[in-house]
């Protein structure tokens, strides 16, 4: 088995959505916001490649929205997702796999691209690859409820399900195994319903891709819930839970927001759990 790092680019969100109730002067210490509050973060996807499987996690914001879409959220960096699979040596086609840790745009969007210069119609990126959620969460995204509306965009969504490569990962409790050789799943539910958080098991190592639960070291204090999350209170008790077994069992958590750490572990301290050290995810390769 090999992983790679896949950086999409890099966009901006207000810093008070991202950290919910806990004041600018604590949130800011660890993500600077510029003069109008918006604060930086990593659209990194991961890329399994494990015998002939080439199974990629995430598919970033994409490039098929509007002009005035991608205005409200600054859009930056040189990379792509076809330029960061190009340079690992790939091409949208060898991909065999695409788990999706769960429906808002910035996660999926890359997944479907137009068919044409007119743009009249949508097709899936990965015409090779099978594309995974989990039925709980696709109902709820195709039926979105009015705070994440905005969030779930039907051309991002439904192209995949038409397309005949859509499958569903069978939710069983909060932990799934084995969804893929050496890769299970932990399901969390207080970002959105039935989020998945693949947990890659490496050379002894437990690699943990945290999507929304943990989206960057800044979140890592219990109270820092994302204002997008349905429910905040879950969010708490989930982080609590997966944190604490990360501090005990030394996870390394692979960060797909954090514009700046790629990797971290946490440990426990007087304060609860905190910041251990930060990586490369090559560093652990």
């Amino acid at each position: 088995m090999k992983l790679h790092s896949i950086p999409t680019g890099d966009f901006k969100l207000d810093g008070g959505a991202m950290f919910g109730v806990v004041p600018k002067q604590l949130w800011e210490r660890t993500n600077p916001a510029d003069e109008k509050n918006l604060c930086t973060w990593s659209m990194r996807n991961l890329l399994i490649e494990d015998g002939n499987k080439l199974i990629l996690i995430d598919t970033g914001i994409g490039d098929k929205q509007s002009e005035k879409f991608f205005s409200h959220y600054h859009l930056s960096g040189n990379d792509s997702l076809e330029k960061s699979l190009n340079t690992k040596g790939f091409s949208f086609d060898d991909i065999t796999d695409v788990l999706l840790t769960h429906l808002h745009f910035d996660h999926c969007g890359g997944a479907v691209k137009w068919a044409n210069e007119e743009r009249t119609h949508t097709e899936p990126v990965f015409k090779n690859a099978t594309f995974w959620s989990n039925d709980k969460h696709w109902n709820w995204a195709t039926e979105p409820n009015p705070r994440e509306s905005a969030s779930f965009l039907t051309e991002n969504i439904q192209p995949l399900k038409e397309s005949g490569q859509l499958e569903f990962i069978k939710r069983e409790g909060t932990i799934t195994e084995n969804i893929f050789n050496n890769v299970d799943a932990f399901f969390a539910d207080g970002h959105t319903e039935s989020q998945i958080i693949p947990m890659i098991n490496y050379n002894g190592k437990k690699i943990v891709f945290m999507a929304d639960l943990l989206p960057s070291v800044g979140h890592i204090p219990l109270p820092y819930v994302m204002g997008y999350d349905t429910r905040p209170l879950l969010t708490l008790s989930e982080k609590e839970l997966f944190l604490n077994k990360a501090a005990d069992e030394g996870y390394f958590l692979f960060l797909e927001h954090d514009s700046v750490n790629e990797v971290c572990t946490v440990k426990h301290t007087e304060k609860g759990v905190r910041l251990d050290k930060t990586y490369k995810l090559a560093d652990l390769l």
